[in-house]
């Protein structure tokens, strides 16, 4: 167990007026030696709590003077202290086996631990689940939750995983809603596997075995060019349109019998079949936002609402790190840095996009256009560092976005890359942000993933 680091000290908070500083070393607080950032929080949460640190080697102790519940006013470099609970599964469509070699090590690591799904979203399979892990949930309320569920046939299930415990883990789902924990569901969706009348099964499933189960988002299968399992492929047209219409079925016998749809195909299923997404009241507050799953009717809405006249507003990102300030952000939620303000600059907005990207984007330009108050267009961005049918904006990389603006030959005033694309100023193929600067003819600039922050790029 490794002692988390105080990345950051607010000035002017009990944490900095009682002497802490930025790079001691967390040992314990009040006698205890926390696991992970949850169990700090509920600790800084006291009043007083005395701290024992390591600066340079030496250890001391510190008490800060504060009240209980008042901001501590610290951060943490890490959010897990112990090990992370890595994933014991060897699921044929995991994203993971599908990554080129040679990139950093952290993007190779499997994760089937239910913190973080309760800090940042992850979803978890339950498959190294055990009783403790139940009643530190359910006593100290730790949701919602995110589970993989992919299909209620327990041999399919655990076919999928490759894991004889798929068959059987999702008992502890209908313990966690049995124990009053929100839990949304994930159903990663292969052809020949699991769609169908497997799909047709698992909705039907799910309405008697987890009634209470807050969404199941179903999701199209992802296969990068470095996918080695011969039978995985993706969707027809044909077929994403049937498994959509299985799903919307069961949304309305899920609403007959339950008053929610439950069930929520995802954008991209939708975009494989050519079909128009579904409007507004069928998302139901878009709990599954992050998960690809209303994502463009909620960019669509945004749009109506900044023509209105209305407040920018998207829906707020899963995993309560948010209300947690001493979990660091990671991934996409990371900060990350712009390159110089472009607004100056005459001509087109570009915005730079993935397949997916420009294929939603293009039949509300001119609305944005008109938002926005000069002309936009949209460079696809062909994902040959994957390949497969890769194609959404978060998995630009950013060898693909120099090779894609160099053979730009059209005017452009600045280029917009999407935040979701990066983490801090580097994407994923360890490409910094600066790279892509220098290699542009015009500013490149970051913006929010949403109608106001592709608006606000150009304003």
């Amino acid at each position: 167990m490794s002692l988390p680091i105080l990345l950051e000290v607010a000035p002017g908070t009990p944490a900095a007026a009682s002497g802490l500083a930025a790079g001691d070393e967390l040992v314990s607080i009040n006698g205890v030696i926390p696991s992970d950032v949850i169990e700090y929080q509920q600790l800084v949460d006291d009043s007083d709590p005395v701290f024992v640190l390591e600066r340079d080697g030496v250890r001391f102790e510190k008490t800060v003077v504060k009240a209980e519940g008042e901001p501590i006013g610290l951060r943490l470099g890490s959010s897990i202290f112990d090990r992370v609970q890595t994933c014991d599964n060897h699921c044929d469509f995991c994203f993971i086996y599908q990554l080129p070699p040679g990139m950093r090590h952290s993007l190779y690591l499997k994760d089937d631990d239910y913190r973080l799904s309760f800090l940042y979203g992850n979803f978890t399979t339950l498959t190294r689940f055990t009783e403790l892990d139940l009643a530190r949930i359910v006593e100290d309320r730790l949701g919602p939750l995110y589970v993989s569920i992919h299909a209620t046939d327990p041999d399919i299930r655990a076919s999928m995983l490759r894991n004889r415990r798929g068959a059987t883990s999702l008992r502890w789902l209908e313990a966690l809603l049995e124990g009053d924990i929100t839990v949304h569901g994930q159903v990663v969706l292969c052809p020949d596997v699991n769609n169908g009348d497997v799909l047709e099964r698992t909705l039907a499933e799910t309405i008697t075995r987890f009634p209470r189960l807050a969404t199941l988002g179903i999701v199209p299968l992802g296969l990068s060019k470095y996918n080695s399992e011969e039978h995985l492929r993706v969707h027809t047209p044909s077929e994403a349109a049937r498994d959509i219409e299985i799903i919307e079925y069961w949304q309305e016998r899920s609403l007959e019998l339950l008053g929610k749809r439950t069930f929520h195909a995802s954008d991209e299923l939708y975009v494989t079949a050519g079909h128009v997404v579904p409007p507004t009241s069928h998302y139901e507050g878009f709990e599954q936002h992050e998960n690809g799953i209303g994502m463009v009717r909620a960019f669509y809405d945004e749009i109506e609402r900044l023509e209105n006249g209305s407040s920018s507003t998207s829906p707020i990102v899963t995993g309560e790190w948010r209300s947690m300030p001493a979990a660091p952000a990671e991934g996409y939620r990371a900060i990350r840095h712009t390159a110089p303000d472009p607004h100056a600059e005459a001509g087109p907005l570009v915005v730079v996009t993935g397949a997916y990207g420009s294929t939603v984007l293009e039949p509300v330009r001119k609305r944005l256009e008109r938002l926005a108050g000069r002309p936009i267009r949209f460079l696809a961005v062909p994902n040959e560092f994957f390949g497969g049918n890769t194609a959404v904006a978060g998995l630009m990389v950013g060898e693909d976005i120099i090779n894609a603006i160099v053979r730009d030959r059209e005017p452009a005033a600045a280029y917009v890359i999407p935040d979701v694309a990066l983490s801090g100023d580097t994407f994923i193929d360890d490409v910094p942000l600066a790279r892509v600067a220098d290699a542009a003819p015009a500013p490149v600039v970051v913006a929010p993933a949403t109608a106001g922050g592709l608006v606000g790029a150009a304003r």
